[in-house]
């Protein structure tokens, strides 16, 4: 058997139309997000568990039809019979994807991918393989230079990217290019940048392959390859954010603070953001005990007093025990592992973070910049028009005209029972691609109930007996939630 290989990513541009032929048979196969999402029994692809690979082959691809074989190959991380190959793949291209190194057929027959190819939205996207450890590419542990998978965090900033047409975009910490593929279908041009020359690479095949001919794919550090004069109308990063006590993984480890790359990202954008635009990121924060609302605060620091609004939805929190024990290296015996556990946790203790939260951040150029922070579930479909719906209502001036509820509304109350305390409540509106849990006052409370039907805002104080100003203000809450809206 040959020995295990990673792709090498630099293909020849005359290569190009066969590879295209070789991933339009594989897409015909039922291989894309919603294919891989129904056969593996998921509500959402982001809910695919590496370590059930075994459950999924039994359960779910015991059927060797195309789609199976697909799976299995440039999903799973198996191996698959030649013959089995020749149902998916039409000779010419298999040719192909082995003399580009993106396969390897060993002596005995049996093919591996020596690169993943991820589906996403309705596009596919190669890369390095998700799971290190499995047979091939043959490493133990994650090499350097080994390029970002497409993972849950790459799919949540997709998602929820504001997709208008724009005159040009940036995609930074680019990896696979997943995002600048995905911004040049609507951009007039797209500058995409790494500082991995191996990432470089894999962009520009992806490119390639995609027929994203607006897509330019530069090595470089962050806004440096761009110049300092260019501004963007889009601009995307999925930075190196782990907090980390080592530095191994080029796309993984963000410095012993997890600031080393992002706080650079924010403070650039000033610089580089067009008037109009928005930059968006996908990033952990540690959160240090008795700050408030400290990682907002300082990502505000991070911008040096530009007037940008900045919109925040957390997505995730983890604790340090969860957070070391999820990230320490299991190389080595029981004892080693235990050392690279308090290693990082020992990390996190050092600088005072109580947890690190997972956040999508956005920004925009801002008259009179606000501040905002959501808890929310991450995004299982496109959701960029939310995001901008959100910076419209902070800047509306609401009217005292009529006002209705903005949907179906779910109310959730709680109750401490055999106290005084007095319950907290919640509304969530309903049908949305990002779900908010937004936290209610008794009077915001009252004022939803009301609006069974539409009613003239300046009926409701007479209504609840209550001051205006009171009942205004709860309103216009409302509505920069988006849970009511003018009629």
């Amino acid at each position: 058997m040959v020995s295990p290989q990673s792709a090498s990513f630099q293909i020849d541009a005359a290569a190009v139309p066969a590879i295209r032929v070789a991933i339009a048979e594989i897409a015909r196969a039922g291989y894309c997000e919603v294919g891989v999402r129904e056969r593996l029994g998921l509500t959402d692809i982001t809910e695919l568990k590496w370590k059930g690979l075994p459950i999924y082959r039994a359960e779910r691809l015991a059927t060797r039809d195309v789609q199976a074989i697909a799976m299995e190959l440039f999903l799973m991380q198996g191996d698959v019979a030649a013959s089995e190959l020749g149902l998916l793949l039409s000779p010419a291209s298999v040719e192909a994807l082995v003399s580009a190194g993106l396969l390897t057929i060993d002596p005995s027959k049996r093919v591996r991918a020596n690169a993943s190819l991820f589906p996403v939205a309705d596009r596919l996207v190669f890369s390095d393989h998700a799971w290190h450890k499995l047979p091939h590419p043959g490493y133990t542990t994650v090499p350097r230079d080994q390029v970002m998978f497409v993972g849950d965090d790459s799919r949540w900033l997709a998602r929820a990217t504001v997709r208008r047409r724009v005159r040009s975009s940036l995609d930074l910490c680019t990896g696979s290019g997943v995002q600048a593929i995905l911004a040049a279908a609507h951009s007039e041009r797209v500058l995409a940048v790494d500082v991995n020359p191996r990432a470089v690479d894999c962009a520009r095949l992806n490119a390639m392959i995609s027929g994203a001919t607006n897509m330019e794919v530069a090595a470089g550090d962050l806004f440096e390859p761009a110049g300092a004069g260019e501004r963007f109308d889009l601009i995307t990063a999925n930075p190196p954010f782990v907090v980390s006590p080592v530095d191994e993984i080029l796309f993984r480890d963000g410095g012993p603070s997890g600031e080393a790359v992002q706080r650079r990202i924010v403070a650039g954008l000033p610089n580089h953001l067009a008037p109009g635009g928005t930059a968006q990121v996908i990033t952990e924060l540690g959160e240090r005990e008795g700050e408030g609302e400290p990682v907002i605060q300082r990502v505000r620091e991070w911008l040096g007093g530009a007037p940008m609004d900045i919109y925040m939805l957390r997505l995730r929190t983890y604790s340090p025990g969860y957070y070391a024990v999820g990230h320490a290296t299991r190389e080595g015996d029981y004892g080693d592992y235990l050392d690279s556990v308090g290693a990082w946790a020992a990390n996190l203790r050092a600088h005072g973070y109580r947890q690190v939260v997972l956040a999508l951040i956005a920004f925009q150029w801002s008259d009179a910049p606000f501040d905002r922070v959501d808890e929310a579930q991450p995004p299982k479909r496109a959701a960029g028009a939310e995001i901008e719906a959100v910076f419209s209502r902070q800047r509306c001036k609401g009217s005292l005209g009529r006002v209705q509820r903005s949907g179906e509304i779910a109310l959730s109350e709680s109750r401490v029972l055999g106290s005084s305390i007095q319950g907290v409540a919640s509304a969530t509106l309903l049908g949305r691609a990002i779900t908010i849990e937004h936290m209610l006052n008794a009077v915001e409370r009252e004022i939803l109930i009301r609006l069974e039907k539409p009613m003239d805002a300046s009926e409701l104080p007479e209504l609840l007996k209550l001051d205006r100003s009171i009942v205004f203000a709860a309103i216009d809450s409302l509505r920069r939630s988006g849970l009511i809206t003018d009629k």
